[in-house]
């Protein structure tokens, strides 16, 4: 599987464990979802792919020698580019008690014991993916409304500025501005 993220456009998920047969036994899990599949092998090397790419979703095991999995969920949710990319916790069966608490309280979104059911892990996986899809559909919605309402202010001013030169004594050309006005308007409604 890929050592880079991908493009800004695809949902990459990122892979955090430090034991081979775990990441191997992830990308099994989730490679018939088709998004980019990016291993990191320790908190350090989850940390440099985030600040390197675009994630829709973290799967970060627990236990990982140096930085273990809480305090990489925390060094992610301090950071503001990466704060708001949801996190499933993986963990063994002999998991401490509080360990759900503790990864809940450090900014994960799931927790999951392994070994993982492979249909539950791809299932909610995609629904992560889902969120991501909407949350990208959304901005680019907004982006266009912006661009929409930048470029009616900008023509706005320049009608502002026009009849400012012409001190209002052209009312064909002012009825002529109002109505391209309400056009732009009706535009705009249309594109929402």
């Amino acid at each position: 599987m890929s050592a880079e993220p991908v493009a800004d456009h695809r949902a990459s998920i990122l892979l955090v464990d430090d034991m081979e047969d775990n990441l191997l036994a992830l990308e099994a899990v989730l490679a018939s979802l088709n998004e980019p599949l990016v291993r990191a092998r320790s908190g350090e090397e989850a940390m440099k792919a985030l600040l390197r790419g675009r994630f829709a979703l973290i799967l970060l095991d627990v236990r990982m020698p140096g930085m273990d999995g809480f305090e990489t969920a925390a060094n992610i949710k301090r950071l503001d580019q990466t704060k708001d990319v949801p996190i499933i916790f993986l963990t063994g069966t002999d998991h401490d008690a509080g360990y759900a608490f503790r990864g809940y309280a450090t900014g994960a979104a799931d927790f999951l014991t392994k070994p993982f059911d492979p249909w539950v892990l791809r299932a909610k996986v995609m629904v992560f993916l889902e969120l991501h899809r909407k949350n990208r559909q959304l901005e680019q919605v907004l982006a266009r409304e912006q661009l929409q309402f930048d470029e009616l202010a900008a023509r706005l001013s320049a009608i502002e500025t026009q009849m400012a030169a012409s001190g209002l004594q052209d009312v064909v050309e002012l009825r002529h501005h109002v109505t391209h006005m309400e056009e732009l308007v009706r535009e705009m409604r249309r594109c929402r």
